[in-house]
């Protein structure tokens, strides 16, 4: 059975290709090191990454492509393309298949006459990690147009129908726009006619469609809506299958424990009642997959650090063990001092970290090495960070928290 897979359709850079790189020696040096010793082309790979969109430029780019090399010479990694988008942007991955012939695979993206589409393949492997579930969630973070991201999520959902599953999409962030009433674009395909005619397949499949979509970030883009009374937030800025509610309904979601995909984001196995014993909260076990959310951005330039830590600490208030990780970018939220004046209008991200600190169910962390690219140093009196290094990033990937009997963990990037 597969232990790992990710997905990337955003831009994959150097450094993140590094840390994942060493992720994944620790990975099979220290959690499968039977996989060195006996290799097999003919054996099922343990880790799969699939690109699409962007990523697939880290597979030419002279800085990148060297991370992957390193990455591929590890034994029962395949790397799976999508071929549509492949040749949308011109590019070709036959050299890398020649030098890997049994480790890359250049799958069709959504045409319905090949069955082992690229879509279809990533929900074939991310069902194993939870073979008993009859769903698939896809958390969508960007807005449509000029954007394709929107284009992956319908094609993800549809091909979770193709393989019997019920569809579910989160809309956060920007992703809210997607269920927009009335889009109208004149160049691109519609998104919103897109999400109907997939309800309408489900339904045909006697399949139940979930779509939501964030009340906090759909009034921030002002969205129209109103109580109806009852707690139920009602729109009529947003297609009939979408329910606008608060992000803990979403989050709720997440305690179920069926796989969830996003635009990147990745799925590890746990092995069924390896955290049997208890955590250091004191509770009994819990069978929420546990979450690891790695936070990429700089503090202020997007919505995305506020949005991750916002989800994290919805995640954690909802029984959801849940890791934050500051890595990249994402550095830049616990470094130094912020300071932000009384009527500005940004919220001070530190301030957050210092009131979530502590809670139930959640820990913080930054990562050394992207302080030390950077030549700076995390800010002392946020005690509630703690520092971690390679070895120990692996080890929050890839091991199951103390008191967590889920079958499967779920990384979300930020």
């Amino acid at each position: 059975m597969t232990s790992n897979a990710f997905l990337f359709s955003e831009p994959v850079t150097a450094e993140r290709l590094s840390w994942i790189a060493d992720s994944m020696k620790y990975f099979f040096v220290n959690l499968h090191p039977d996989a060195l010793r006996h290799q097999s082309k003919d054996r099922i790979p343990i880790s799969v990454f699939f690109l699409t969109g962007d990523a697939l430029y880290s597979l030419h780019d002279e800085e990148t492509r060297p991370f992957w090399e390193i990455i591929l010479s590890l034994p029962s990694v395949q790397l799976v393309c999508d071929r549509e988008e492949l040749d949308l942007r011109g590019l070709s991955v036959e050299s890398l298949k020649m030098k890997y012939p049994n480790q890359i695979a250049d799958q069709n993206g959504r045409r319905k006459s090949f069955p082992r589409s690229f879509w279809r393949e990533l929900i074939r492997v991310w069902r194993q990690f939870e073979p008993g579930s009859g769903g698939f969630g896809y958390l969508q973070t960007s807005s449509p147009y000029m954007n394709r991201s929107s284009q992956y999520s319908l094609s993800c959902l549809h091909a979770a129908i193709e393989e019997q599953m019920a569809p579910e999409f989160y809309g956060y962030l920007d992703g809210i726009h997607l269920a927009h009433f009335n889009q109208k674009p004149a160049e691109f395909k519609n998104s919103g006619e897109g999400f109907l005619d997939l309800e309408e397949i489900a339904r045909k499949r006697d399949l139940p469609f979930l779509m939501l979509a964030c009340g906090r970030c759909s009034g921030e883009r002002g969205y129209s809506t109103w109580d109806d009374g009852s707690g139920v937030v009602i729109s009529t800025c947003t297609i009939e299958p979408c329910k606008i509610r608060d992000l803990a309904v979403i989050v709720d979601r997440f305690r179920k424990g069926h796989p969830v995909a996003g635009e990147s984001a990745g799925i590890i196995n746990i092995r069924k009642g390896a955290g049997t014993e208890p955590n250091h909260w004191g509770k009994k076990e819990l069978d929420a997959p546990p979450l690891v959310i790695l936070l990429t951005h700089s503090p202020y330039g997007t919505e995305h650090t506020f949005g991750g830590l916002s989800f994290a600490i919805a995640a954690a208030h909802k029984g959801i063990v849940t890791r934050v990780i500051f890595l990249e970018d994402g550095i830049y939220t616990v470094t130094g001092t912020h300071a932000a004046e009384p009527d500005d209008v940004f919220f001070n991200l530190q301030d957050l970290i210092d009131t979530a600190a502590g809670s139930e169910n959640l820990e913080l962390y930054a990562y050394t090495p992207s302080f030390q690219r950077r030549s700076i140093l995390k800010n002392k009196k946020l005690n509630g960070v703690l520092d971690i290094g390679p070895v120990e990033l692996a080890q929050r990937l890839f091991s199951s928290p103390k008191g967590v009997s889920a079958n499967h963990q779920r990384i979300l990037f930020f």
